[in-house]
């Protein structure tokens, strides 16, 4: 998508090109070669030669017919060879995705990977480990793609099998790794989800034992990437993060909120190696060339010398080498000074990758790129021609023309994979276009110095972290726009739709009449549909005195004290997930915060509680473990100099309608199943009238001390928040002294610890609760209403219940 986003939309150099139609000749033999493979990447093997078979046998008998003079004809010289081109797309996309399954669905490696097998493989490192969210409380895993050179199962017999698997590793050791990397390791096979080429998921056991050395070029890449990142330490975490990102696509440092706001405002291109990296730095090569009146043949040598450069620097992943193509296709018709010879290139460019790497054709970042590149191509040059015949200035025409053709071109895609329709990613992106040269050249200059010249990276880092900068203003101001997106279909029939109805507007729009009307309509819809959104959105509903997130494997719980204000209990597992919540529920400010205790599933996503909110305060369990948990919550209080502090029995608070009053741990319990989990924080609150207990993730032995310690009358509510995600740790007679009239528990969908348990859920039930889970249902907010409690829930199936 970035492809669009900085490169010039092409001009007409040949007055008698602009009436011309676009050269579509290799299209058809593109989109069938795409839409092929990715047809029997879903299918086997055989499904695939025989679609080939059949393609070819009829692709073969037109072809026959056409070239029988007698049969010949307009109609037939126009459409029928269109047939046959689009005929050998179909053969040329589902042979060789066949070749590819074939070795994918070996039935050696398949039987291995049923049975979970203990192996040990060779393997080639694809591409760059990543980082993933491991489980709650459970350490982070590394997930990397690696090419399979031999294995050995349990009966040591060698097998050579060149497939295409993932490791998931926890190791350190693996962090490292660069692509090209040939090592050996042991694990326990798995199956994959299927829909790609990949034939396994290794989970190993042990760390990687490295076979000699990657290949100079990704020694080079490691050395320049390491040097951008150290040039970027001394910046703010935000520009800091993102600059690497924008530069060679490295998001390690990338703060998951600012990662979250470019995804909602349709920025989600710039973090990664794309088209527009390229052409932003090959763009510049090519403008001083033509300055220094360099002729053709010197022009694309220089280009080709730089192209190759950045695709080393940014490492020659297979993404970064799609990336190049697109980018390289973009800059085509600028080097030869013929616009229309690039639309071919990108239908040759498509052909190529799809049949050298089939799984391209499931990619949504193929899409993106090759939609975008052909925004840039086919709608931009039109859309800034028109818009100056009617006095656009030049450089205005392009700025507006370029971000929103690549909108328009990929928002299908983007449609399926969101289920919605965002208002403002074009202005987003229109206002991102100044930032993103600069921001990359000035990259691009520390990663290249910074091995001889620190100091000097530095210095070019901190020039490019102002664009950053930029760029992040841009993205969090846009993802707090009211009603910034609508509603749409996912999956493919959301982006099926959307293109249908895109190239259908495309196709009208030709008619000034058609034009009029669009632009009629859509302003109608805008101006109608916004204030609707604004004033009744339905979330969060009037008078709710509690609200419980969908954050995953964690808590993150709200308390109401006025408009815009609440107490936090807990910041769940991810930070994205906590400024989500609380972004959905309006709290611009958190008077208190309380961490109920330590563990990664309730302050793991802190860093979302204090982004961009005031907050007055945190107060924990004096319990000090987990020490991973707690150096977290006082490393994040110092930074942001908000006080920290444990509190104990006797505390209370009062704010507003909220009145909080801790009820446990009555001491300190030790030698429990789960001593972090029996020291949590067990809150009542009262919100408006209504009571509330908040048990954190107490456990048997501490619901045990609170029954024995406190009268019945102190423990009873008419709402529970249920502790430990609705575990099977709970003491039934804790239960039933709540005997709430509602419980609510916070889940996350498809964990692995059996939560919530069955028993507990249908206990509750039968005192007479309504049980509400956030795996199921989503965000819960509780509101009285006549005297009786009612839940609102904004996820699946949302209405009252």
């Amino acid at each position: 998508m970035r492809a669009a986003a900085a490169v010039r939309v092409p001009e007409e150099v040949e007055p008698d090109t602009r009436a011309k139609p676009p050269d579509l000749r290799l299209a058809g033999v593109a989109v069938a070669t795409w839409f092929s493979a990715l047809a029997v990447l879903y299918l086997s093997a055989r499904s695939g030669v025989l679609i080939a078979l059949v393609a070819a046998a009829v692709a073969l008998a037109l072809a026959a017919r056409l070239t029988r003079p007698h049969h010949r004809g307009p109609l037939a010289d126009r459409y029928g060879w269109i047939a046959v081109a689009v005929l050998i797309g179909v053969v040329c996309g589902s042979a060789a995705t066949a070749a590819r399954l074939g070795v994918r669905d070996a039935e050696s490696l398949a039987e291995l990977s049923r049975t979970r097998a203990p192996v040990t493989v060779e393997l080639v490192v694809r591409d760059d480990p990543r980082a993933v969210a491991g489980a709650a409380g459970r350490p982070s895993m590394l997930l990397l793609s690696a090419e399979l050179s031999w294995l050995r199962g349990p009966d040591q017999r060698k097998l050579e099998v060149p497939a295409r698997i993932l490791v998931l590793a926890t190791d350190a050791q693996w962090r490292d790794l660069l692509p090209g990397q040939r090592l050996t390791a042991s694990g326990r096979l798995a199956r994959a989800r299927g829909g790609d080429l990949t034939a396994a998921v290794l989970s190993a056991n042990s760390a990687p034992v490295r076979i000699g050395t990657p290949s100079w070029t990704q020694r080079v890449a490691g050395t320049l990437r390491a040097g951008l990142q150290r040039a970027c330490l001394p910046l703010a975490d935000e520009p800091g993060g993102l600059l690497p990102g924008l530069v060679v696509g490295d998001t390690s440092r990338l703060l998951p909120a600012v990662e979250d706001d470019f995804l909602t405002t349709g920025m989600t291109h710039l973090n990664a190696v794309s088209g527009a990296n390229v052409a932003i730095v090959v763009g510049l090569v090519l403008l001083c060339a033509r300055w220094a009146r360099a002729g053709p043949w010197l022009t694309a040598v220089i280009c080709a010398i730089a192209l190759v450069g950045f695709v080393i620097l940014a490492r020659p992943s297979p993404s970064v080498v799609r990336a190049a193509t697109m980018g390289a296709v973009g800059l085509l018709a600028l080097a030869v000074g013929r616009p229309r010879a690039a639309l071919p290139a990108l239908g040759a460019a498509i052909t190529v990758l799809v049949v050298v790497d089939p799984e391209l054709a499931g990619d949504a970042g193929f899409a993106l790129s090759v939609l975008a590149t052909g925004g840039l191509l086919l709608v931009a040059p039109k859309w800034r021609d028109r818009m100056r015949a009617r006095g656009v200035p030049a450089g205005l025409a392009e700025a507006l023309a370029i971000p929103a053709a690549a909108q328009l071109t990929c928002a299908p895609v983007v449609a399926g994979l969101s289920g919605t329709i965002s208002l403002v990613a074009v202005p987003a992106n229109l206002l991102a276009v100044p930032a993103i040269a600069p921001a990359t050249v000035l990259g691009v200059a520390a990663a290249t110095v910074s091995p001889v010249w620190p100091a000097g990276a530095e210095f070019a880092a901190w020039l490019g972290s102002w664009p950053a900068w930029w760029l992040v203003l841009v993205a969090r101001y846009g993802a707090r726009v009211p009603a910034g997106t609508l509603p749409w279909l996912d999956g493919v029939a959301g982006g099926l739709l959307l293109g249908a109805l895109t190239v259908a507007l495309l196709v009208a729009a030709r008619h000034p009449l058609v034009r009029r009307l669009v632009a009629v309509v859509a302003v109608a819809v805008v101006i109608g549909a916004l204030p609707v959104r604004l004033v009744a959105s339905g979330w969060p509903p009037d008078g709710w005195v509690f609200a419980l997130c969908a954050v995953g494997q964690g808590d993150t719980a709200v308390l109401p004290i006025g408009a815009g204000r609440a107490v936090v209990v807990d910041a769940g597992p991810d930070p994205a997930a906590a400024d989500r919540c609380l972004r959905r529920l309006g709290v611009r400010s958190v008077p208190l915060l309380v961490v109920s205790h330590f563990h990664a599933d309730h302050v793991g996503g802190l860093a979302g509680v204090l982004r961009g909110r005031k907050v007055g305060a945190v107060v924990t369990p004096q319990w000090p473990e987990p020490e991973a948990g707690r150096s977290t919550v006082e490393r994040a209080g110092a930074t942001a100099g908000i006080p920290v502090s444990g509190i104990g029995p006797g505390w209370r608070y009062v704010a507003g309608q909220v009145e909080l009053t801790l009820l446990g741990p009555p001491y300190p319990m030790r030698g429990t199943r789960s001593d972090p989990n029996n020291n949590s924080l067990v809150l009542r609150a009262r919100v408006g009238g209504v009571r509330v207990l908040l048990a954190g993730d107490a456990e048997e032995e501490e619901q045990r001390a609170l029954l024995d310690g406190l009268p019945a009358t102190e423990l009873r509510a008419e709402l529970l928040k249920v502790a430990h995600h609705g575990s099977a740790y709970q003491e039934v007679g804790f239960l039933d002294a709540v005997a709430p009239a509602v419980a609510l528990v916070p889940v996350g969908e498809g964990n692995d610890y059996g939560h919530p348990n069955p028993a507990v859920l249908s206990r509750l039930a039968r005192n007479g609760a309504r049980v509400l889970r956030t795996d199921t249902d989503g965000d819960l907010a509780v509101v009285r209403r006549d005297g009786a409690l009612a839940v609102v829930v904004r996820g699946l199936g949302a209405g009252e219940r």
